[in-house]
């Protein structure tokens, strides 16, 4: 199958004669299979790589404390081709075929909507690492997330905006149908203007629009004092290219985590000085635990961690800590620890899940600046 069984195991031991680790059943293996699913390909492939890439990091960490509980453990990744429907039929062999104690994904919140369904439904916990919609964990029992949300992202972006850059006025540009660009831009808004700011100007553009100019100009005519443009880095690159265009300074722009990529700084960097945007995460946070896994990811990949990666390594961290703690290497037993996870020491900050199953953490501004994300600052979210 292709794209299949790229996987990495630690081993306590030899595993002889393993026994799949059945759905709610408690494994007589000495072997425990997580699965994950992400885009490793198609449009968010960079987001998928690199939460791998974090991911196994924390596997090499968990290799050097002998695995859990005596047991190995295998990951199984799968690629959803950045895809809702692969998402959803990944999850399911994950579950159905090869038996995982627990599921690790997706970066995206529509796909972690589409998978976290199918978790749900087959009762066999979720972490995703970077899904910030709102709606993914509301109501679904199985489901967690290591990261905020677009609720708390917005609102923090809107704080930073009026309380720290000082601006009064506005612009919105997202993308109408994506459910993290408008969600985001509606709570920024809503935050924007409860503490007394203005948007002047609110528009969003079609997905897979790639000509910008007519709506930069018309924004740029609004007079806005920054332009929110919660929207992915491949969008970006795209619309600060175009900004120069028509005279807008990239210093104006505000952003929120889906700028997170190298290809942000590669294709528009430059264009970009100056500019902001909430983050989960920068290389350069000043924080212990930040600092050591920057250190290891660096010297194992050799160059600095995304965000992704960051996010990867803490989702995977926490579900290999929830599974030792764990009463019995269940998936009800593992989802009742998951639960639990208080004050946990991650890469992003210190974490807690919330009775939502969302995380309380730092929620970190970050700076382009010389072609690099900068730590500027960090806010709680209310």
């Amino acid at each position: 199958m292709v794209n299949r069984r790229n996987f990495v195991v630690v081993t306590l031991a030899t595993a002889m004669g393993v026994v799949a680790f059945g759905q709610g059943c408690k494994s007589q293996s000495n072997e425990l299979v997580v699965g994950a699913y992400l885009s490793l390909s198609g449009a968010d492939s960079t987001f998928g790589t690199d939460t791998r890439d974090g991911i196994e990091l924390a596997m090499d960490d968990l290799k050097a404390k002998g695995g859990i509980k005596g047991k190995a453990v295998k990951v199984l990744y799968e690629d959803d081709k950045s895809t809702t429907q692969e998402a959803t039929n990944k999850v399911q062999q994950l579950i159905d075929r090869d038996h995982a104690i627990a599921i690790l994904g997706e970066v995206a919140s529509s796909r972690s909507m589409a998978g976290g369904l199918v978790c749900n439904k087959k009762k066999v916990p979720m972490v995703t690492p970077s899904s910030t919609a709102v709606e993914v964990t509301k109501d679904r029992e199985y489901v967690f997330r290591t990261c905020f949300t677009d609720a708390q992202q917005g609102d923090v972006a809107a704080r930073f905006v009026v309380e720290t850059l000082k601006k009064k006025t506005a612009a919105l540009f997202f993308v109408a149908q994506d459910t993290y660009s408008s969600g985001l831009a509606s709570t920024f808004k809503a935050s924007f203007e409860k503490q007394g700011g203005k948007i002047v100007i609110d528009k969003g553009y079609q997905k897979g629009e790639t000509n910008f100019t007519t709506y930069l100009q018309e924004i740029k005519g609004a007079q806005p004092d920054i332009i929110f443009a919660p929207v992915y880095y491949n969008d970006m690159v795209l619309i600060a290219r175009q900004a120069k265009g028509t005279g807008i300074p990239g210093s104006i722009f505000v952003g929120g985590d889906g700028w997170d990529s190298a290809d942000l700084i590669e294709g528009a960097g430059d264009l970009l000085e100056g500019a902001y945007f909430t983050n989960h995460y920068a290389p350069d946070v000043p924080w212990p635990n930040s600092q050591k896994f920057v250190t290891a990811f660096k010297a194992k990949y050799h160059h600095d961690p995304s965000s992704l990666a960051a996010q990867g390594y803490d989702a995977a961290s926490l579900l290999f800590d929830a599974i030792g703690r764990a009463t019995e290497p269940t998936p009800e037993a593992v989802k009742v620890a998951l639960a639990a996870t208080s004050g946990f020491a991650g890469a992003t900050g210190s974490l807690t899940i919330d009775k939502e199953h969302n995380a309380n953490k730092p929620i970190v501004v970050v700076q382009v600046r010389s072609k690099k994300f900068a730590y500027a600052s960090q806010l709680l979210a209310n």
